[in-house]
């Protein structure tokens, strides 16, 4: 099989020949239809965050397919399902963190395209009881954004309590922010996107947002203020500067929510507004299985919408760097059904809007 492989970090990922995967007990082998680029998939290659993957590995953990092998005790899922390959891998299942819910911050956790090899390639390998199953009628290459950028920013709207009466800051509209504007939006809340991109913002107007600030023009923390305060603000912006205007941006009893990873790893926040005003600062990551079937029901009613831009992988080098530069308006989704095939670029704008 075609794979992409990350030999040193920080260095441009290598498209190569390996064995196709065999399942083991309670495993399953996938052979991959789409797979989403994500920011933490070029933190992984670029080895930003303290724990860094072991060398050589696969990255992507947005990977979609249909199951074409299933090892021993495996009955979740059979031969010819689609199903997803999301961050979480892995995980004990018996902890304090599985037992109450939060399986997503088990110390035992695999993460797939980290700790184990992903799903840039044409088949991956995964443990059957972390699939996430994809309802009939969705797409595989929506399903692949959705099973990362998706659940990740449900999971961050749940968390910052989002209401039907409040005012929502997103910080950062791409891969991410556009689905967390319409699932701030499915919570009732009036949303506010912060961009330094006009086609991000007008990308987001057409999504729903009812307000827009392009922070290259004006400072977002006037003008969200001007519109009473931000009752959460969550940053998905990988900057440091983006964390500071979000705090900034909310009302007293304003909740923030950390979402993106940025390779600089330090905000500085201030102790006396966050007392007196009682700021919420809370960390968010990935949703967990029951989130992300969540997510893709949401989907299948037509709740959502997926912006995309269907690429094969051989162009994987390119497209990291189109995303490092800002090029890019949502997600970009691989098509790894034929690695072999010159590469396309399709715009997609498909789901709610269709």
């Amino acid at each position: 099989m075609k794979a992409a492989v990350v030999r040193q970090f920080k260095q441009a990922l290598v498209i190569e020949d390996r064995p196709i995967p065999t399942p083991g007990p309670g495993e399953v082998v996938v052979r991959l239809e789409a797979s989403g680029l994500c920011h933490t998939d070029i933190h992984a290659a670029h080895g930003d965050w303290p724990v860094k993957p072991t060398l050589p590995f696969v990255p992507g953990h947005e990977g979609v397919g249909l199951v074409t092998a299933i090892g021993a005790g495996v009955t979740r899922v059979s031969e010819g399902d689609r199903v997803a390959l999301p961050w979480l891998g892995y995980a004990c299942g018996t902890c304090e963190y599985c037992v109450s819910g939060w399986e997503t911050l088990c110390l035992q956790q695999q993460n797939t395209g980290y700790s184990i090899d992903g799903c840039y390639a044409e088949y991956a390998k995964a443990s059957a009881s972390y699939v996430g199953i994809v309802p009939p009628g969705v797409d595989p290459f929506d399903a692949a954004p959705l099973s990362c950028a998706g659940v990740t920013t449900y999971k961050a709207v749940k968390v910052s309590g989002a209401r039907s009466s409040d005012l929502v800051a997103i910080f950062g509209i791409g891969g991410l922010g556009h689905l967390a504007l319409q699932y701030a939006k499915i919570a009732g809340a009036t949303v506010v996107a912060v961009d330094i991109s006009a086609d991000k913002l007008a990308m987001a107007k057409r999504l729903g947002a009812d307000y827009t600030v392009n922070a290259a023009e004006e400072d977002p923390v006037l003008a969200i203020q001007r519109l009473g305060g931000a009752h959460a603000a969550i940053a998905l912006a990988v900057a440091p500067q983006a964390f500071e205007q979000a705090f900034g941006s909310l009302r007293r009893k304003g909740t923030l929510v950390f979402v993106a990873l940025p390779a600089d790893n330090a905000v500085s926040l201030p102790i006396f507004e966050t007392v007196l005003q009682g700021i919420t600062v809370v960390g968010s990551i990935v949703g967990t299985r029951k989130d992300l079937n969540e997510v893709f029901e949401l989907h299948a009613r037509g709740r959502t919408t997926v912006i995309r831009e269907t690429r094969q992988l051989s162009t994987v080098n390119e497209s990291i760097d189109d995303v490092l530069r800002g090029r890019v308006s949502g997600r970009i989704v691989f098509d790894v059904r034929d690695s072999s095939a010159q590469p396309v670029r399709q715009l997609q704008e498909v789901g709610a809007l269709a």
